[in-house]
């Protein structure tokens, strides 16, 4: 005879019961990752001066270490790999940073020269606006004379007028690769140790080395292919100052998805001034083609699975880091997401189920062949 009142009826049991009487569970897990999910990109966003340039300093490092293992192999001394890393490191950085200034700086010279072009230009569309659309002209020469080539001039110095903070950011970047440096030669007996005792979070790990070394070699060769040819055509069309547009769409080649909008800017506005809108028209679809054919249909092929997200998940990542890391998000927003992928989503099976809605492939989805439900580490 029961003691107490039974549930067998509904075949709950009391665990059952007391766990139904504070919610359900994975809303509590989703609502609980959702939360901690803000803290963390809340704190990233607070500290993204420090966080963003050791982040990239990382990258850099990932991306050389195959070198330091090269020199070893041949017998080179552990300290003077590590030390030939860290220089050849600083030295595409460097040269980097100053492809960039300078650009911008040709730029900054360059637009002055085309004043009366551009004066020649305000008149037409003034007059076939007032004339031909019947647009109110005091309206329309307002309008117009917030498209003042000085404003641009100033928009471009004040990027140089920033070079004390490049220079801080660089100078973080520099002593983290130092330090970085210093590790290096240790940095394998660690993996072993960490694979050891924790493998899932060495193999993690080994993932985002992986991918986000061939994710900077693809995008670095390719980036050299386009600039390659968009500066022979901008040479075949007239347009001035190729090699700095060359240089310049190299160097934006490196932000995710609208990278190529970036580097087009520049050199339309100077083929419409230097040679006609049909100049510009033309540098336009140039690049557009270029940009379609080698980035969006040939470069994944070579890509491979480096990061492994769908293009709405890049271009959703861009927004996200650049909001949270700055300017450096931009550059940084494609490791950030590996990142994550590789180290939280990859290395618990019973997250794997979310790359079916973020993996390029779909296969990322399963869980290891090994795993079984109730594993850990």
């Amino acid at each position: 005879m029961p003691l107490g009142p039974s549930n067998s009826s509904n075949g709950q049991t009391p665990a059952t019961q007391q766990l139904s009487s504070v919610g359900n569970p994975r809303f509590n897990v989703i609502v609980v990752g959702v939360a901690a999910s803000l803290i963390c990109l809340i704190g990233l966003r607070q500290f993204s001066d420090i966080i963003a340039p050791l982040f990239l300093a990382i990258n850099l490092m990932i991306t050389a270490y195959p070198l330091h293992s090269w020199l070893v192999r041949k017998g080179a001394p552990s300290w003077l790999s590590a030390m030939v890393v860290s220089l050849t490191v600083f030295a595409v950085l460097i040269a980097m940073v100053a492809g960039l200034v300078w650009s911008v700086t040709e730029m900054i010279g360059i637009l002055p020269q085309y004043a009366d072009e551009f004066n020649a230009l305000y008149r037409q569309i003034e007059q076939f606006a007032v004339n031909t659309l019947n647009f109110d002209g005091a309206a329309m020469s307002k309008m117009l004379a917030s498209l003042d080539p000085t404003r641009f001039i100033g928009a471009a110095t004040s990027v140089l007028s920033a070079s004390s903070s490049l220079l801080a950011l660089i100078g973080v970047i520099l002593a983290a690769i130092v330090f970085m440096a210093m590790d290096t030669p240790g940095l394998e007996r660690r993996m072993v140790l960490l694979n050891e005792n924790r493998s899932r979070i060495a193999a993690g790990i080994g993932n985002f080395a992986h991918g986000v070394r061939r994710y900077w070699l693809v995008t670095t060769v390719f980036g050299l292919i386009v600039a390659v040819f968009d500066a022979v055509a901008l040479a075949i069309m007239g347009v001035p100052l190729v090699v700095v547009w060359g240089i310049f769409s190299f160097l934006t080649n490196y932000i995710p998805n609208i990278g190529f909008v970036i580097g087009l800017i520049p050199p339309t506005v100077v083929a419409l001034f230097a040679n006609g809108w049909q100049s510009a028209v033309l540098v336009i679809l140039l690049y557009s083609v270029l940009n379609f054919v080698i980035q969006t249909i040939i470069q994944p092929r070579f890509a491979g699975e480096s990061v492994g997200v769908t293009p709405t998940v890049s271009f959703a990542s861009l927004l996200l880091w650049a909001s949270v890391l700055g300017g450096m998000g931009t550059l940084l927003a494609l490791p950030m997401t590996l990142l994550v992928k590789s180290l939280i989503i990859d290395l618990d099976p019973r997250a794997r189920w979310i790359n079916a809605l973020i993996a390029s492939d779909s296969k990322d989805a399963e869980p290891p062949d090994e795993y079984q439900p109730g594993d850990d580490d």
